[in-house]
């Protein structure tokens, strides 16, 4: 009963709508740093780009866009996908349906007709974002987005959302369910770029690159709004 009712187009739309409204209350309501502070004009200088962050971190992501940005996010086409996808509407970014897997293999979960709307998207001058962790397991970079790049001749920007006061769940990704009344941090870093030639060692190179920029990148979200870990 459950599944048909997340199912019915109502409750999704009604859904996305209120995760749209509570996440402009979280964005309203907290003391904002971001690092670096001179990261947008140093990101306007190099548009379109690939933004990527872990899978869990990524709910308040609608927020650091500029009014003038435009922006596309890749949702899975499962249920819960769509009522994410209500909710990005509101918040004013687009959406390009689909996912991989574990082994980057875009046809699985409508994934090649996703991957070539990323590539047609960048070609339009419109951001592109995706988290970078294959499904089911955390902290993990796929290949996916490194194809991405390779393809699209963008650059990908890790970024790090994070806030002082929130709930993690017992989920595989640990998402963040990010509370009102927080201190915000978001961090971006340092250009990654792909070579259209990169051979299967160099992409794994860079696989491993990007992987080590989102935890960086991560890292320093928290510690901005949590004080340096212990030890």
């Amino acid at each position: 009963m459950l599944k048909r009712l997340f199912s019915a187009r109502w409750v999704q739309v009604l859904l996305g709508a209120l995760i749209a409204a509570y996440l402009r209350l979280v964005y309203a309501t907290s003391r904002v740093t971001i690092e670096p502070p001179d990261i947008y004009d140093r990101i306007d200088r190099n548009l379109p780009l690939i933004l990527t962050f872990w899978h869990g971190q990524h709910f308040l992501m609608p927020f650091v866009k500029k009014p003038y940005h435009r922006a596309a996010v890749l949702i899975s086409r499962h249920r819960d996908g769509e009522i994410n996808a209500q909710a990005a509407h509101r918040l004013g970014i687009e959406t390009i349906r689909g996912s991989g897997d574990t082994k980057g293999k875009f046809h699985v979960k409508g994934g090649s007709v996703a991957f070539r709307q990323m590539l047609a998207t960048l070609d339009d001058g419109v951001n592109v974002a995706l988290t970078a962790d294959v499904p089911k397991i955390s902290r993990r970079a796929g290949l996916g987005i490194v194809k991405l790049a390779m393809q699209s001749g963008r650059p990908i920007r890790p970024l790090a959302l994070a806030t002082s006061r929130r709930k993690v769940a017992k989920s595989w990704d640990k998402a963040a369910l990010n509370l009102p009344f927080s201190h915000l941090s978001a961090v971006v870093g340092d250009e990654i770029t792909v070579p259209p030639d990169a051979d299967r060692a160099l992409q794994e190179t860079i696989r491993l690159q990007v992987e080590d920029a989102i935890n960086a990148v991560t890292r320093r979200a928290y510690e901005i709004v949590d004080g340096p870990a212990d030890g």
